[in-house]
């Protein structure tokens, strides 16, 4: 059963923070980098990865969705899947409306990832940033 390869592609994958914000001095991991990591495991564990993008409206904002699906190889039967969720920004300075989309699909894209194959990201700035509040604010909410 292929569940089996999913949980040693799980175990195996080493997906190293390879870019470095150079504004707010942290270290992070795309998408890319992800799937440059995974696609030795994907062949070695004989399943294939999908990833595909809905857009969708919710209370009138813009998400993207994105779809990571894995899939036998050899019978094309689906092994696992998941998916994430980024909300389009309304304006972004220096993007046009193709960049701003493009920006949440790969945010989406990292995070879908991130479920499929089990990555920490406990370490990342989004689970860690304060948005601006002491640790005594952070602990009231």
């Amino acid at each position: 059963m292929k569940k089996i390869q999913l949980q040693q592609i799980q175990t195996e994958l080493k997906a190293p923070k390879g870019q470095t914000n150079k504004f707010g001095g942290y270290s992070y991991r795309s998408a890319e980098d992800i799937l440059e990591a995974v696609k030795p495991l994907l062949n070695k564990y004989g399943v294939t990865l999908t990833i595909s993008d809905e857009v969708e409206e919710i209370g009138g904002r813009v998400y993207v969705k994105a779809i990571a699906s894995l899939w036998d190889s050899e019978t094309g039967e689906a092994v696992a899947g998941t998916q994430a969720y980024a909300r389009e920004a309304e304006n972004k300075k220096g993007m046009d409306d193709a960049q701003i989309t493009g920006s949440a699909s790969s945010y989406a894209r990292k995070y879908a990832l991130n479920g499929l194959f089990c990555i920490d990201d406990t370490k990342d700035p989004d689970a860690t940033n304060t948005h601006g509040k002491s640790e005594s604010e952070e602990d009231i909410f």
